[in-house]
């Protein structure tokens, strides 16, 4: 048996993605064999400090705790793979720090703050040598694995057109018109955290994971609401108002390298109420339908939503493991190195052209041609 791959934690503080989904889908039962977190690192040394004690006496062994520059858990030689989870506008000088140390990677979904950032990070990568895993584990879900053997099995015939609605609801305050103060950043178009570049992008990967590749883009999109009240942790108004500088609905357009008409509307902000569906994924075929819907979350890459086959539902093993199921998977992909692919850096360069070909659609106003 080989050694498990040791592992040094960028981000992984008491609260947010990385403590509350990320790590335990890193340390979770299954995978003890294959990974040991061996560092962490924060941002200040108190917080490192007690992250570093959680975890060590959570697992058993000792944990080091790093703060500040990233350069320092890169450079730990017993540190094989470095985990950055922080906020987007910090993506691309923390992993560039870990890649000069000529260490593996993960790096959670954006990396970077737009197609040149990422571009960056992966030229970086290529030079030095490294691998990569990104954090889009959608294509892991085994509500995504079914539904792409659906369609390679010829169950629906040839796939003629897909349409994808998906809701980001305002409880959650990630966005205008309500957004939590740890989230204020997200509002602002120039940190790389938009509707657009989260909601969109990480759909997008399960989307031509199935479908295949876009060939042409055409968008059109609306700011619906220009300003955020935000919100504090317990969700009670701060008092403070913020302009939001990047749009929350969004219509895109486009025609698949395999022929298929795709359409794709994303809307931000509408209030939670009954019956309201916040996902609703449709794939026409010439022999049938598959439709995946959800009224909990419109992101595929944490949940998993339900599957009809021509009106049918269809069942699928393991869907009650829900996000820390789904990211399990991905990290036992990128240990195994399976057949199956896990996203990587490349992954992220090609989604973020995607995005970026809807941006100059919407700047434009005209057809972009991938």
């Amino acid at each position: 048996m080989s050694s498990p791959i040791r592992v040094g934690f960028v981000g992984l503080s008491a609260t947010g993605w990385a403590s509350t989904v990320l790590a335990p889908s890193l340390l979770q039962p299954s995978l003890q064999n294959k990974y040991k977190l061996v560092a962490v690192s924060t941002t200040s040394e108190a917080s490192s400090t007690a992250s570093a004690k959680k975890y060590s006496e959570q697992l058993g062994h000792t944990v080091k705790a790093y703060h500040g520059d990233t350069a320092q858990i890169a450079a730990d030689s017993d540190v094989d793979l470095v985990v950055v989870s922080i906020r987007t506008p910090y993506h691309k000088p923390a992993v560039l720090s870990v890649i000069a140390q000529k260490k593996n990677f993960f790096l959670e979904w954006p990396a970077g703050r737009g197609l040149q950032e990422t571009v960056e990070i992966a030229e970086a990568a290529h030079k030095q040598g490294v691998k990569s895993i990104v954090g889009l584990q959608a294509r892991h879900s085994p509500v995504i694995k079914k539904v792409k053997e659906l369609v390679q099995s010829g169950a629906i015939g040839t796939v003629r057109s897909t349409t994808f609605i998906g809701t980001v609801l305002r409880e959650l305050n990630y966005w205008a018109p309500v957004a939590g103060a740890a989230n204020v950043y997200a509002i602002d178009k120039a940190n790389g955290a938009t509707a657009l570049s989260i909601c969109v992008g990480h759909q997008l990967d399960p989307l031509t994971f199935v479908l295949g590749e876009f060939s042409t883009i055409n968008a059109t999109a609306t700011t619906l609401y220009p300003e955020a009240t935000i919100v504090d942790a317990n969700k009670k108004p701060t008092g403070q108002i913020l302009p939001s500088t990047t749009p929350d609905h969004y219509a895109i357009a486009s025609v698949l390298k395999s022929g298929a008409l795709a359409s794709i509307t994303w809307r931000v902000g509408y209030k939670s109420t009954p019956g309201r569906r916040q996902l609703l994924w449709e794939i026409d075929g010439e022999d049938g339908s598959i439709r995946v819907e959800s009224d909990v979350s419109s992101f595929m890459n944490i949940v998993n939503p339900t599957v009809y086959l021509n009106g049918e539902k269809v069942d699928i093993p393991g869907v009650e493991s829900g996000a820390v199921g789904i990211l399990g998977a991905a990290w036992e992909a990128y240990a195994d190195g399976e057949e199956q692919p896990y996203a990587t850096i490349d992954d992220a360069v090609k989604n973020h052209r995607i995005l970026d070909a809807v941006e100059r659609s919407l700047s434009e106003g005209k057809t972009i041609v991938l």
